[in-house]
């Protein structure tokens, strides 16, 4: 999918900063700390910017949360069902213990559950540590 495509239909507006931060996420298959998404950004990247930016894309949808066992926030792209007001992420993420990647395994859905009364879920975060399958040893 296009970085420009992307950008449109989650309702924002087109800046090369945000073109090159989706650009990232699409090319990587786990979730990102700031940190990492920095790195593969220009030098003179402002960090302000990409919080910022970080912010919007969660606010409108394009991005969700991940937290890893650090209490590290990571980001991941949305899949389809997402909009701003409705994240649909009800899946498994999985850190690797080797090379500390973090990845969203959307085949594997959350079984629903009965909360008690008075309880309003609004995000479910399931995350399993293991070793993922590149760093698996024979």
């Amino acid at each position: 999918m296009s970085t420009l495509k992307l950008l449109s239909d989650f309702g924002l507006r087109h800046t090369e900063i945000r073109e090159k931060i989706v650009s990232v996420f699409i090319s990587h298959t786990e979730a990102l700390a700031q940190h990492d998404l920095e790195q593969n950004l220009p030098d003179k990247t402002d960090r302000i910017t990409v919080y910022r930016t970080i912010k919007t894309f969660l606010e409108k949808g394009l991005l969700h949360k991940v937290l890893d066992d650090k209490g590290v926030p990571r980001y991941a792209l949305c899949n389809e069902k997402c909009s701003s007001g409705d994240h649909n992420h009800d899946h498994v993420h999985f850190k690797c213990n080797s090379c500390n990647k973090t990845t969203c395994i959307d085949n594997i859905h959350v079984p629903g559950f009965k909360l008690p009364a008075g309880y309003k879920a609004q995000e479910i975060n399931v995350l399993v540590l293991g070793i993922c399958p590149q760093c698996k040893t024979p």
